[in-house]
C-alpha cells in the first residue's frame, strides 16, 4: 500500500484512479505484464484541474524519485499529417534532420520517466499510428535510424472526452459515469489504440472538501519552502476556508 499512500498524498478525491494506476504499475514490476511494452499506458479523462496532470508527477516522483523525470508533450502541436515527423525527427536530407523528435528525443535522454501525452485526442490521425507502435513493441526507431527504448517509460494520455458527462453525472454511479464517457471515447479512437492501452481512468469532478485539501497540501509545500528561507507562515481555519472557496468552480 506503499505507493497508493504516496499518491494520495498529493492527489485528492481521485481513490479509484489511484487504484487502478497503482495496480497496473504492480502487475507489471511483478513481471505479470509484456516485458517489451512500457511499465504502464493509461488514458486518463476528466475535466481539466481534478488531478491528472499533479498524478502524473507523483508518479515520476515515485518511481524515478523526481518530477523531473515527468516529460510533457502537447499533442496539440502534433495536429497535422506532417507533424509525425516531428515526433520522431525528420529523415536524412530534410529540414531538423539534426534536431531529433520531440518524442524520441525526450525519451532517449530520459529512458526512466512518465511521459504525459497531454489532449491526445487534437493529434493527428497518423500521429496514432507512431503510438500505437510504442504501446505494442515498446520502442521507435527515430529519424537518424536509432531504436529508441521506451520499456522504462509510464505512458499516460490525458483527454478532455466525456468532461461534460462527467460533470453533469457527478454523484451518479461509477458504471452509469463511465457508460457515458466511453461511448464518447468509443466514438473518436480506434479501437485498436484503446486496446493497447493497460487502463481507461475517469478523473471525477472535485467538491469543495476536495479544494480545502488541496488548498492545505499547497500550503504545505510552501510552507517548506519559507521554512528553508527561515520565515514561518500560520494560516488560520478561516483564511483556509476563504482560499478554498475562492479557488471553487463548481
Amino acid at each position: 500500500m506503499q505507493m497508493e499512500g504516496k499518491l494520495h498524498e498529493r492527489v485528492v478525491g481521485q481513490d479509484e484512479a489511484i487504484q487502478a494506476v497503482s495496480d497496473a504499475i504492480r502487475r507489471s514490476r511483478a513481471g505479470l505484464s509484456d516485458p517489451n511494452r512500457p511499465l504502464g499506458s493509461f488514458l486518463f479523462l476528466g475535466p481539466t484541474g481534478v488531478g491528472k496532470t499533479e498524478l502524473c508527477k507523483a508518479l515520476a516522483g515515485f518511481l524515478f524519485d523526481s518530477e523531473d523525470h515527468m516529460v510533457r508533450i502537447d499533442m496539440s502541436e502534433f495536429m497535422e499529417k506532417h507533424s509525425v515527423s516531428r515526433l520522431i525527427g525528420a529523415p536524412p536530407g530534410y529540414v531538423g534532420y539534426e534536431e531529433g523528435g520531440t518524442l524520441t528525443e525526450a525519451v532517449r535522454r530520459k529512458p526512466y520517466s512518465v511521459l504525459l501525452l497531454d489532449e491526445v485526442e487534437k493529434a493527428h490521425p497518423d500521429v496514432f499510428n507512431v503510438l500505437l507502435q510504442v504501446l505494442d513493441d515498446g520502442r521507435l526507431t527515430d529519424g537518424q535510424g536509432r531504436t529508441v527504448d521506451f520499456k522504462n517509460t509510464v505512458i499516460v494520455m490525458t483527454s478532455n472526452l466525456g468532461s461534460q458527462h462527467i460533470m453533469a453525472l457527478a454523484g451518479e454511479s461509477e458504471d452509469v459515469i463511465r457508460d457515458a464517457v466511453w461511448g464518447e471515447v468509443k466514438s473518436h479512437f480506434r479501437p485498436e489504440f484503446l486496446n493497447r492501452i493497460d487502463e481507461t481512468v475517469i478523473f471525477h469532478a472535485l467538491g469543495a472538501e476536495h479544494i480545502k485539501s488541496i488548498a492545505r497540501i499547497q500550503l504545505r509545500q510552501l510552507e517548506a519552502r519559507l521554512d528553508k528561507l527561515e520565515m514561518k507562515l500560520d494560516v488560520s481555519e478561516a483564511a483556509l476556508d476563504e482560499l478554498a472557496k475562492v479557488g471553487f468552480d463548481p
